[in-house]
């Protein structure tokens, strides 16, 4: 009997979505990679480390681990089910559709503000060469020129990313092996004071105490914003069930190297006290080495990061827009595909939306990066929520029957998802403690009304809305 139902499910219908799988196994994994270095970790660390010192290294250490159970458990849903909607498809699946609904909206805001974010670090990094240049102009510009690339092709999109995180990853590389030379053979001008000891010399490892560094995980999860872009490009990959699981269990070594080793290794070189906010360590501790060109070399690799997630952005907006169109939860026109089969449209308006950070960038270019950076961190807590509890209805699913096991189970079932939660909703409850970050949470309130009323909109033109897809949880039990 069992075995009758686990025939029925939606692994076997999944409708053909019309992209082009232009995504190939070293772009995916060069994507994944990518999605674990940006501008959290290039520009907002500055702020996180004046606010934290040396401790900040546990707290990417400490959230590094539980993006881990995050990604595993979107893992096994993907390997179940692989689609271009990702977790706002297995929100509609399990949770209903109201749900699939919420999330693929607030997924779609989370990039729109992300883009936002990335385009006004993009533009502080360009200052650095062009001072006189206004911030506005500059991420107009940048702007402009993604949208051209991701109305192209997915191949250029997949090319264009592949090349950008090549940078990112060789020059993160190469600032971790510098450093550990100033650190081992004590070259440069940095070298007479470079030390592991500089983690604890200056007031303890912990020297505005531990609520101090707890209260940076709002900036430290924002900085791993981005890492479930894989799960976007399920509907695109060539092959999925291998390229997927591969990308996700390279996430500890990439956390482990390129998150808490590049900023042990910049914190021993250069005393956490040297670093400022709005400004980037990386750039900052390789002014202090003295390398000729060097600070300009790594504003440039920062400046590739930025523009990196806002050409990430754009690709994974046009395709949330055109899956809710697909439910009947957005605009029809979303659903139409370009002679190129990207979605022209999602993409477009989207890009609109990201214009409102050049406006921002115009009026208020010094708080701009603060604004958007705390509003994208609560969207992407709930992707993440909404993942985790589909994860944990999908277990509940298979254990009772009613579906098949995924081939790419996470481990521990789903008893990391619940730590996860928890973690999230302490994270969420620091946010709402913090009076910096608290006005998020006012606005994401706003933007749930907004989605309420939407909703109500769209079951009142079409009743049927709320029953396409009944709760895996109602079934089970």
């Amino acid at each position: 009997m069992a075995s009758e139902k686990v025939t029925d499910t939606a692994v076997t219908d999944t409708p053909e979505e019309g992209y082009e799988r232009g995504l190939g196994s070293r772009q995916v994994q060069m994507i994944a990679i990518g999605g674990a270095i940006g501008v959290g970790l290039f520009l907002g660390a500055g702020a996180n480390i004046a606010k934290a010192g040396p401790s900040l290294i546990l707290m990417y250490a400490l959230a590094g681990g539980i993006i881990f159970f995050i990604m595993r458990a979107l893992g096994e849903l993907l390997l179940y089910r692989p689609v271009s909607g990702s977790f706002a498809e297995y929100s509609r699946e399990f949770l209903g559709p109201f749900f699939g609904y919420f999330t693929g909206w607030t997924y779609w805001l989370m990039w729109v503000v992300t883009g936002m974010a990335e385009l006004t670090a993009a533009a502080i990094y360009v200052n650095y060469w062009f001072p006189a240049v206004p911030r506005w102009v500059t991420a107009l510009v940048f702007l402009v020129v993604l949208f051209g690339v991701n109305l192209i092709s997915v191949k250029l999109f997949g090319e264009l990313e592949f090349w950008f995180s090549m940078v990112k990853v060789t020059a993160l590389i190469g600032m971790i092996v510098i450093g550990l030379g100033v650190l081992t053979f004590g070259f440069s001008s940095a070298g007479d004071t470079a030390a592991v000891s500089n983690l604890w010399a200056f007031d303890g490892f912990f020297p505005k105490g531990v609520g101090s560094s707890l209260m940076t995980l709002q900036g430290v999860m924002f900085a791993y914003l981005a890492v479930e872009l894989v799960g976007v490009t399920a509907g695109e990959s060539e092959n999925p069930e291998k390229t997927l699981p591969k990308a996700i269990n390279t996430l500890p070594w990439r956390i482990a190297l390129f998150y808490v080793g590049a900023l042990t290794v910049i914190l021993c070189v250069v005393k956490w006290t040297e670093f400022a906010p709005g400004v980037s360590p990386f750039v900052e501790a390789f002014a202090k080495i003295g390398i000729p060109a060097g600070a300009g070399i790594v504003n440039f690799v920062v400046l590739t990061a930025a523009l990196s997630s806002c050409n990430s952005g754009m690709y994974s907006t046009g395709r949330m827009l055109r899956n809710l169109a697909e439910s009947g939860e957005a605009p029809a026109a979303f659903r139409k595909l370009s002679s190129t089969k990207t979605p022209a449209l999602g993409i477009t308006v989207s890009v609109l939306f990201m214009g409102i950070g050049v406006v921002l960038n115009y009026i208020v270019p010094e708080k701009a990066f603060g604004y958007v950076t705390s509003v994208a961190t609560a969207a992407g807590i709930w992707t993440w929520l909404m993942i985790l509890i589909s994860h944990v209805l999908y277990r509940r699913a298979v254990v009772a029957g009613r579906l098949p096991a995924s081939s790419f189970p996470a481990p521990g079932g789903s008893a990391f998802s619940w730590v996860a939660i928890v973690f999230l909703l302490f994270v969420t409850g620091l946010i709402a403690y913090d009076a910096d970050s608290r006005v998020c949470l006012y606005v994401m309130a706003g933007w749930a009304a907004a989605l309420g009323v939407g909703w109500a909109v769209l079951k009142n033109r079409d009743p049927q809305i709320a029953a396409r897809r009944e709760p895996e949880f109602e079934k089970v039990g």
